[in-house]
């Protein structure tokens, strides 16, 4: 049907873009750095013509439109008035002073535009206005005495509006409200002086705890400084003690450095005195829930959550900063812990006592729980504290305290419950505050409370097994409502705890994400607001997650097939590339047991992707890739486009500026088909692969690993049909390298022979130099250095054996590390000690082996492990049951042995030794393996 639009419909639309027009696009914008176009705006001459009219228009337009044209008039007056339109002035005072009342009313709204844009202006500034106001003043004072008799709606409507104006015209500044106070450059200010004196103290100036060119500084900084900076900042949190505005950012960097000053017997000497009173009046009154709290539950619930769980906000919060001072102070200080829990104790034990103050001693003590479950005084008492504090509390009528005592539960999951009873109640009241509770913001702390009860109690996750289906189906509607992340991580949880249970819902669970999911990616704000992004993302996981639980199940792993299909093409429809990684990773585990005819149709649709974004997403698909080569081969093999489109894109790879680690990608795949396609007619692909790789070596390569996997390529080729990559290095012609590509080829691969790192390369490079040795015609290339090839293959043994012997040395220091971890847990100092005495006598212990030892230690590990990104990507020869490459080389050997031209007895006998010498290297090598 057609629809009818008013003339007054289009003026209305017509004045509100006019609106957008003049607010974005009025004032004279400078082109970009390095640009020369001029960036939009409204031309002069157009300007004028608006400036010539705007008055009269506002004073003939109806309200609706005349709303948008003040709004014109403001924006117009700020970036012109005085400069380019003074008339303006006289413009107002010419309808001011007409005889008709009809053009009162907006003449004088355009003056009180005139006087809103000066209003909050410093007095230098407003006297434009000022002069003005000397013609306009006696005018409509004039005018309200005349207008005051007339009682009618037009009369005070106009009364309204010069009170209106006079009002905006005196006042001349409004008291700062406490939001913008942090904004207040005094705030700022020294907000910033408190982040380079924390910052200097955290890194340059806290003796144990820097390198040693700082050792000097900073026993200098601590003994000059770091007492009279704390001074300085206990005045500023005694401020806040006595009710006196604090911004909030200078609390945290205060907090901050006091947290440095605990471990130091010269500061702490100082503080201690009056930790007690910061403890209980400082830091648990910033612990407490808020005035600003309970509104932002009350108005906006949701925002409460986000703001609750943004790391970022963490970040800045100085109720982290308290948190993490006061977590300090009762780990390091021993006298810290007993009083503070004493005064919580206090508080919860009074009903009297204000249940803000009881969300602050629960939010005190489950900060502690870390320190509390392993001191013998207090662990013991733990469970009755729940019991006794928090178990009430799941109940009360305050939604705040429900959500805190969820939260104490979660902080103490892992506590040792004597009493079954107590934690089958935990665990029942955690799932009673999800699946009952009316408050969001509880749902969320009592889904993170019971997940991580489940995971930490082996009890608690048989107790709730029967009930796996409606907690599943309230986490899912928890992340539809809030697209909270930490929810989102807890379905991947409970998805790996009841991995059984899940199947059976999985299809369910599935559509559900996908809808959020769906919801998500369609939202107006989605581009906009950053938290909305890493929620999708965690779908995008929670859905990898279900798919690898119930890999074992492919009557629903199909179910589901069809599901993650939708979710990919809405991704790629939409073009949102930072999904690429997270689709890729589904398409991946959809192919690891079988590929279906939709996931082969996938491939052409991903190199029609590729074709656009070309080399970025490239490394992301070669786990799909190779899952196409070798879960299912035969289908590969049936239509030569799949082949095609693979090669093609190696080969853009490889002939671009992809980048080496994407260009060792393609390599691999390369080799990958070559190895799992041996036997399997692919003779035709060989000499485009070979040469692909070839000519990929004459151009600039600067890393060993891309020439090493472009050699690779060739030396597959070479197991693949050895005759068959003689003949087509023979009839190769590379450019710029007139020479033949045999010798090329043979003297390149024996002079990196060292730089085949990793098990799979190392064999593969094995059985290729075997190979060349059995060989019955032997090219004139692999004669000339037949006197390298045995020497390179021991080498690469030796490499084998370092391999493995390093992995195992690995595993017993990583147990050795987390051994001597949980002995330095608990580190408390005594009263008055200083933490750097021991710090730094375990220093001078450890420079005895010299910090330098230390890091050439991590290097060597990296350096031997050699683990990389590639070898992840396996072949047919990384099988168990595959070739062995000792046993390939010894047959080699054996074969070289018995050909005719060794005849010779002289040289008969010399090569029999070689032969004892070389089983004899190679076996004890293989031992070892």
């Amino acid at each position: 049907s057609v629809r009818v639009v008013s003339s007054f419909q289009i003026i209305t639309l017509t004045a509100i873009y006019l609106k957008n027009m003049v607010t974005q696009y009025w004032p004279d914008r400078e082109p970009p750095p390095g640009e020369a176009i001029f960036p939009f705006n409204i031309h002069e001459n157009d300007r004028q013509q608006i400036r010539d009219n705007i008055v009269e228009g506002i004073i003939r337009s109806p309200d609706l439109v005349r709303v948008q044209l003040t709004m014109c008039l403001r924006a117009i007056i700020k970036y012109d008035f005085p400069g380019h339109w003074p008339a303006v002035v006289d413009k107002i005072d010419y309808y001011l002073q007409s005889q008709s009342s009809g053009s009162w009313l907006g003449s004088l709204l355009c003056l009180y535009q005139l006087v809103k844009t000066y209003e909050y202006k410093k007095a230098e500034e407003r006297e434009p206005l000022i002069a003005a106001m000397q013609i306009f003043l006696p005018r409509i004072q004039q005018q309200i005495m005349q207008l005051l008799p007339d009682s009618s709606h037009c009369s005070v409507l106009l009364q309204k509006q010069i009170l209106k104006i006079f009002y905006a015209l005196v006042q001349e500044t409004l008291q700062i409200d406490e939001d913008d106070r942090p904004e207040l450059v005094w705030w700022k200010c020294k907000k910033w002086a408190l982040h380079i004196v924390a910052r200097l103290f955290e890194r340059y100036g806290s003796p144990g705890n820097v390198t040693k060119e700082y050792f000097e500084f900073s026993e200098f900084f601590l003994k000059t400084y770091a007492v009279g900076i704390q001074q300085v900042l206990l005045k500023i949190l005694d401020q806040y003690r006595q009710k006196e505005y604090v911004a909030p950012r200078v609390l945290q960097q205060a907090f901050n450095y006091l947290n440095q000053g605990i471990v130091h017997s010269v500061t702490w000497k100082q503080m201690k005195p009056h930790i007690q009173n910061i403890s209980e009046d400082v830091i648990f009154s910033v612990m407490c829930y808020k005035d600003e709290d309970e509104e932002l539950w009350q108005e906006d619930p949701y925002e409460y959550i986000r703001m609750k769980f943004d790391i970022f906000e963490d970040y800045a919060s100085p109720t982290t900063a308290a948190q993490t001072l006061l977590y300090t102070a009762a780990k390091k200080r021993k006298e810290v812990l007993p009083k503070m829990m004493a005064f919580c104790y206090q508080i919860l034990t009074d009903p009297n006592f204000d249940p803000r103050k009881k969300d602050g001693a629960l939010h005190v003590i489950g900060s502690l729980a870390d320190i509390l479950l392993k001191k013998s005084l207090f662990k013991d008492q733990m469970e009755l504290l729940l019991q006794n504090h928090v178990f009430p509390l799941l109940l009360s009528n305050l939604g705040y305290l429900r959500a805190r005592s969820c939260w104490v539960l979660h902080t103490f999951s892992s506590l040792k419950f004597h009493n079954e009873l107590n934690l089958r109640n935990a665990v029942e009241l955690a799932k009673k505050s999800l699946i009952e509770d009316k408050e969001m913001p509880v749902k969320v702390e009592a889904a993170l409370a019971l997940q991580s009860l489940i995971s930490n109690q082996t009890q608690a996750k048989e107790y709730m097994k029967p009930h796996v289906r409606p907690i599943m189906q309230e986490l899912l509607h928890i992340v539809r409502e809030t697209e909270n992340d930490d929810v989102t991580n807890v379905i991947q949880k409970m998805i790996c705890e009841y991995s059984q249970e899940v199947a059976s819902i999985a299809v369910d669970m599935t559509q559900h994400l996908a809808e959020i999911f769906g919801k998500v990616l369609q939202s107006d704000e989605y581009e906009e607001i950053e938290d909305k992004t890493v929620m999708a993302m965690g779908i995008l996981h929670t859905i990898d997650t279900i798919l690898t639980v119930v890999e074992d199940h492919k009557e629903v792993t199909q179910q589901l097939e069809n599901i993650c299909l939708r979710i990919i093409d809405l991704v790629l429809q939409k073009h949102v590339i930072e999904f690429y990684e997270e689709i890729l990773s589904l398409a991946y585990s959809l192919t690891c047991h079988g590929i279906s005819p939709q996931m082969w149709q996938l491939l052409g649709i991903l190199y029609e992707v590729f074709q656009q974004d070309c080399f970025e997403y490239f490394t992301d698909m070669m786990p799909l890739l190779h899952n196409y080569v070798t879960i299912d081969t035969d289908t590969l093999l049936s239509n030569p486009k799949h082949l095609e489109i693979l090669f093609t894109m190696c080969r853009k790879v490889l002939c671009g500026d992809a980048g080496e680690d994407a260009e060792c990608h393609a390599a691999k795949l390369l080799e990958v088909i070559i190895l799992q396609c041996k036997g399997r007619g692919i003779d035709q692909c060989i000499p485009l692969f070979v040469q692909l790789v070839l000519e990929r070596l004459t151009r600039g390569v600067k890393t060993s690993e891309l020439r090493t996997m472009c050699l690779q390529v060739a030396i597959a080729a070479l197991y693949y049909n050895p005759d068959l990559l003689l003949h087509t290095l023979e009839r190769i012609q590379l450019p710029h390298n007139p020479g033949p590509v045999t010798v090329q080829f043979i003297n390149q691969w024996m002079n990196d022979t060292d730089c085949f790192l990793g098990h799979h390369d190392r064999k593969m490079c094995i059985i290729g130099m075997s190979i060349l040795l059995e060989l019955q015609n032997r090219p004139p290339a692999v004669d000339a250095v037949v006197g390298q090839i045995v020497p390179s293959i021991l080498f690469l043994f030796l490499g084998l054996k370092q391999v493995c012997a390093t992995r195992q040395l690995v595993n017993r220091e990583d147990r050795s590390k987390a051994e001597k971890a949980d002995m330095e847990e608990n580190e408390e100092i005594s009263s008055d000690e200083e933490e750097t005495n021991v710090t730094a006598q375990a220093m001078q212990s450890n420079n005895g082996r010299g910090e330098d030892e230390e890091e050439d230690d991590d290097d060597w590990d990296e350096e031997v492990l050699e683990e990389t990104a590639l070898e992840g990507f396996s072949t047919p020869l990384d099988l168990d049951n595959s070739v062995d490459e000792y046993q390939f080389f010894t047959q080699a050997l054996l074969s070289m042995f018995l050909l005719p031209e060794s005849s010779d007895f002289f040289s008969k006998l010399i090569l029999h030794f070689l032969v004892l010498e070389v089983l004899r290297s190679a076996h004890s090598c293989f031992r070892f393996l």
